[in-house]
């Protein structure tokens, strides 16, 4: 069955709309962005606290370059101090593309008529995660249309298929989902399958273009979209992942919306979403690309440095809708996850890569074709460390419990070690000579760079452990 609004019923005073547009329009028509203040702000940040509204809108505000260049600065070091130079990896598996939605901006939308539309058989599915697997991903996000077919019994179900695939030395041990709004009973339904992160993105935070690029389907009702994860949380599912697609309308409220988000969440539910994604529209089949709100390059650092800064602890994801030189720049300003090796064609990881995208068969153009290997290769020779790693999911380091464990600081001091454990897989397992010579220099370097106390002795053990054979070693 499909979920129908029509059957929601605000079932708790928490799960009611937040998004008051007077509200975010008078922070952003009326607070001033002078030095001292964008300064200041800049400085609570940097000791790890989260921004208000009024402060989000300070650096919205700026227009001095100096000044915009100091929020980018600051989102770097932010960064640095929080994350350190880890950046996980994760790829999109596209599992059916049926949609009873009609949104503007999609090249799957149901008005569409030459979408190749697909949902993959089971023994499809296994044969695009086998063919993940042999890159070296240890992490998938499930995407779904919207559709009655993808029910929460078929959501879950499709991920104990892509859990229960082993090939060789790999498997996959972190299933995201990304697809349409449930009640609480499909959401508790899909998180009894052992997914991760459940992603929901609004698209946009302003209702009258919502409904002005939403033009059918169970999508178009904004407050059911708006109060998804209210229900996902209910359900138990307590890492959520929230995401606007920016150019649909102004984009600096759009990054209010977001924090606003943050706000609810952390307000109600005592921790904020485990992700924050960005996406810009990108061509797609038939897609006449909306011009009046389109985010420029240096409008889109900007963008990521001020999300990085008002949140500075929750993970931003970056994908391969943008070209790789940008994704390059953008990494250092507060991204802590990308895809590698995207292919969002429904079959085409088995199928191997094609010279040119079908947008027949695709929802919309990627920008970065670059293969996983290609990308672990440019980050390890740029001293990042690529990451797999999902340690906290088993040691049940989730939800509220991860902001315990991540607010003081611990991300870096932990992360770093089961970083290095998942690397040093990759390069005995996938990895070219030439890479697996230069990541394993890169994890001397970084093992020396740990503090004393920081189970170095642990990790090169158990980094020998790895490369005599031994999987899935972690802190």
């Amino acid at each position: 069955m499909i979920y129908y609004p029509e059957k929601y019923r605000i079932e708790d005073r928490r799960m009611k709309p937040f998004i008051d547009p007077d509200e975010i329009w008078g922070y952003l028509k009326n607070v001033k962005a002078d030095k001292t203040r964008v300064r200041e702000i800049i400085k609570a940040s940097l000791d790890k606290k989260r921004l208000s509204l009024e402060e989000t809108a300070v650096l919205l505000n700026a227009s001095d370059h100096d000044l915009i260049e100091e929020i980018k600065e600051g989102a770097r070091a932010l960064k640095e101090k929080v994350y350190g130079e880890r950046i996980v990896l994760f790829a999109p598996l596209y599992v059916g593309d049926l949609c009873t939605n009609n949104c503007q901006y999609c090249g799957f939308r149901s008005s569409n008529k030459g979408v190749q539309r697909m949902t993959l058989s089971e023994n499809e599915l296994i044969a695009e995660t086998t063919a993940l697997i042999d890159q070296g991903h240890k992490r998938l996000i499930l995407v779904y249309g919207e559709h009655p077919k993808y029910s929460p019994e078929f959501i879950a179900e499709t991920v104990r298929i892509v859990y229960g695939v082993r090939h060789k030395n790999g498997e996959i041990r972190r299933v995201n989902i990304n697809a349409a709004p449930f009640d609480i009973p499909g959401f508790r339904t899909i998180k009894d399958a052992g997914i991760g992160t459940f992603q929901i993105f609004q698209e946009t935070y302003h209702e009258p273009t919502y409904m002005n690029v939403h033009l059918g389907g169970v999508k178009r009702n904004f407050e059911w979209r708006l109060t998804a994860l209210d229900r996902a949380q209910e359900a138990g599912i307590d890492d959520v992942g929230i995401g606007s697609l920016f150019g649909l309308y102004d984009w600096r409220f759009e990054v209010m919306g977001l924090v606003r988000h943050v706000n609810h969440f952390e307000a109600v539910y005592n921790v904020g979403p485990h992700t924050i994604s960005f996406p810009r529209i990108q061509n797609a089949l038939a897609l006449n690309i909306m011009k009046d709100h389109m985010v420029r390059d240096e409008e889109f650092v900007r963008l990521v440095s001020i999300l990085r800064l008002a949140v500075p602890y929750t993970g931003m994801i970056l994908t391969a809708r943008e070209p790789a030189h940008i994704r390059d720049q953008i990494l250092r300003f507060g991204v802590s996850q990308i895809d590698g090796g995207t292919n969002l064609e429904l079959g085409g990881y088995s199928r191997g890569r094609q010279e040119t995208q079908d947008l027949s068969r695709e929802q919309f153009q990627i920008n970065d074709s670059r293969s996983l290997s290609e990308i672990m290769d440019e980050l390890i020779r740029n001293g990042y460390i690529p990451s797999f790693c999902t340690a906290c999911y088993r040691l049940g380091r989730t939800g509220e419990h991860f902001m315990e464990f991540s607010v003081p600081g611990f991300i870096k001091r932990y992360c770093t070690p089961n970083a290095l454990l998942t690397l040093a897989e990759y390069l005995e397992d996938y990895a070219s000579e030439d890479t697996k010579k230069a990541g394993y220099d890169l994890i001397e370097v970084k093992i020396r760079e740990l503090k004393k106390g920081q189970k170095t002795d642990k990790l090169r053990e158990k980094i020998g452990k790895v490369r005599s054979g031994e999987r899935d070693l972690y802190f």
